[in-house]
């Protein structure tokens, strides 16, 4: 049976991926630090044999005994609520904590597959975004420690592979969404789920024009498993190029919810990205891979997770700053 370490694991994607692994036959390691995770999100795999959980900070040593043959490295805050009360953990798990587990990889002679972001981008001067823009990123905006590790964490990982000869893979994660997405993780999406299903007004930041690409989480899972399995050594975009504007999205949120919200507007934080799209040619033709579940359907089930949230776990939402 092959082993897999998967980082992050009680996080919205690193617990989905573990379902995967489960599912496909593997024995599964998930391991998290729990800062932004929740174990309430693989509680339902603790009862299997083959799967062990690790409390443990990857930004310290890595031990995992005997063999090795896959790494996962999902172990990162993603939104910038998170990265941005806790700036210093973002840049060291994307930076020490990658080091460990290439380590590792090295160490257990395993393939390793880094979990990076569309972020890399920053504020992009080219649309769509495809593998081969180097992006437009501010190092010491507030963005900038979610940025440059991920952008780090990718330099390092090729050294890794140039140098070494690991077995290594990166895949560049466009916004994703489904169900144990944080109602207060401050991401568009449960932001605005989170609003309508409170009866609040949608707050959209700037005039509504900037755009995003929604990829549903099964699509996402699918792109990764298929990248860790492929030849590919180089950044693959994961995401769906099915751009909406973020006032369109808040209308089509709140005629899901049937309720009659208005939108108020607010200002627009420091590098907020203008544009967001990823070109997934490189998907397409390596991986054969693009996504199957639309934003209505996506949106349906991710809409349906939420509702079985009680008032008061609603009212503890934390409202958002960025999109």
């Amino acid at each position: 049976m092959k082993k897999v370490l998967i980082t992050g694991a009680a996080g919205f994607l690193g617990s989905h991926l573990c379902d995967r692994f489960i599912k496909e036959g593997f024995h599964v390691i998930g391991m998290d630090n729990l800062i932004t995770g929740t174990l309430k999100n693989i509680e339902h795999l603790f009862k299997l044999k083959h799967f062990e959980f690790y409390h443990h900070d990857v930004t310290k040593f890595v031990h995992v005994p005997d063999k090795l043959d896959y790494i996962l490295h999902f172990a990162s805050p993603a939104s910038p609520i998170d990265y941005l009360k806790i700036p210093i953990q973002t840049l060291k798990v994307g930076s020490l904590g990658t080091h460990n587990l290439l380590g590792l990889a090295k160490e257990k002679n395993a393939r390793i597959l880094i979990a990076s972001t569309s972020e890399v981008y920053g504020d992009p001067l080219v649309h769509p975004q495809s593998e081969d823009y180097y992006g437009n990123v501010n190092a010491i905006g507030p963005r900038g420690v979610y940025d440059e590790a991920k952008r780090f964490q990718e330099s390092i990982t090729m050294a890794y592979h140039t140098y070494h000869g690991l077995e290594t893979r990166i895949a560049r994660i466009f916004n994703t969404y489904g169900p144990r997405m944080r109602l207060n993780d401050g991401r568009v999406v449960p932001a605005f789920i989170g609003q309508a299903l409170r009866g609040e007004d949608l707050t959209i930041f700037g005039n509504g024009s900037q755009t995003r690409s929604f990829c549903y989480v099964d699509d996402l899972v699918e792109g990764i498993y298929r990248l860790l399995f492929s030849e590919y050594v180089y950044p693959v975009n994961i995401g769906n190029p099915d751009e909406i504007t973020i006032k369109d999205f808040a209308q089509e949120i709140a005629k899901l919810t049937k309720m009659n919200q208005k939108i108020i507007y607010k200002p627009l934080p420091i590098d907020d990205p203008l544009q967001r799209q990823p070109d997934i040619s490189k998907a397409k033709e390596i991986l054969d891979w693009q996504p199957k579940i639309g934003r209505s359907e996506g949106m349906k089930f991710t809409l349906d997770y939420f509702r079985g949230f009680s008032e008061e776990e609603l009212q503890k939402s934390e409202h958002r700053d960025f999109q």
